[in-house]
């Protein structure tokens, strides 16, 4: 049996992916009777069926296999339920000359099971095909402390770090650009690049105020602070090659500001580079921890 005849009704149209995404029912869930969703479940099925037989897949191959087996599972346990409809209709209609009530009845409870299971597949397969689509990038990902002082510091470290352990478990390329230490051992603001697959998707609804309430390792009167970190997540640019002439820099020494006592005091650790055709101004500097 086709999957045309199982699973449409009407005849299948070209359309591009997208279109399923545009075309939905009241419920905003997929409308698997739409043409353009049909036309995209067949060719799931036939991809699937390639992948499948194929002995040697690549890495780009065996992912795609795995993101569309669920798809097809789905679609599968259909047909079955759908054959085994379509024989409860045949055994039916043996049974409508016979006086046999009994048997009429569980033909009747059995089909409105399987209805039912195949409703349930149906809102499955509409939450699998509405998940969001994971794409390669990358992003940079900047923590920045914000309210509550020290203790903000410490809660910036404890997302900054959290963010590095959870991408290296996603085995995502990680570069850490920036890291702004306090000096009980939190974070002013870091900043770090993180490249995979599914970064964009993933980590974009990290961007926001984070706060927290608890009773800070610096309080000693057991009062419960409010402190908030700012995350902010932005495409990652693309490497581009600049010539910048020597005259158009202006590279300043300066005294580092913050801890150091003395030593920020008496030391040029600070480097101030001005493009003075844009006026943008890039600065870094280097703590002394007491």
């Amino acid at each position: 049996m086709s999957l045309t005849r199982i699973l449409f009704s009407r005849s299948l149209f070209a359309a591009e992916k997208l279109t399923l995404f545009r075309r939905c029912s009241s419920q905003n869930g997929v409308n698997l009777s739409d043409p353009a969703v049909q036309v995209y479940l067949k060719n799931v099925m036939l991809e699937h069926e390639k992948l499948l037989i194929k002995l040697k897949r690549t890495p780009e191959e065996a992912r795609r296999l795995f993101e569309i087996k669920p798809i097809v599972t789905a679609l599968e346990q259909r047909i079955t339920l759908y054959d085994n409809i379509e024989n409860l209709k045949e055994l039916s209609k043996k049974q409508s000359n016979e006086k046999d009530d009994e048997m009429k009845e569980m033909i009747k409870e059995e089909a409105q099971i399987y209805l039912k299971r195949m409703t349930e597949v149906d809102n499955e397969l509409q939450s699998i095909l509405l998940e969001p689509q994971l794409s390669d990038g990358g992003v940079l990902l900047e923590v920045t402390a914000g309210a509550g002082g020290q203790e903000a510091m410490l809660f910036a470290r404890e997302l900054f770090d959290m963010y590095e352990l959870y991408a290296k478990y996603k085995n995502w390329e990680v570069c850490i650009v920036s890291l702004e230490e306090s000096d009980i051992g939190g974070t002013r603001k870091a900043s770090m690049f993180i490249d995979g697959h599914g970064v964009p998707e993933l980590m974009k609804v990290e961007a926001g105020v984070h706060r927290v309430q608890r009773i800070p390792s610096t309080e000693k009167g057991g009062r419960i602070h409010t402190s908030t970190v700012s995350v902010a997540v932005l495409p990652k640019p693309t490497d581009v090659e600049a010539n910048i002439p020597e005259r158009d820099l202006v590279i300043e020494t300066k005294r580092a500001s913050g801890a150091g006592g003395q030593h920020v005091n008496t030391t040029d650790s600070a480097v101030r580079i001005i493009h003075t055709p844009t006026g943008t101004v890039v600065e870094c500097q280097e703590d002394w921890l007491q």
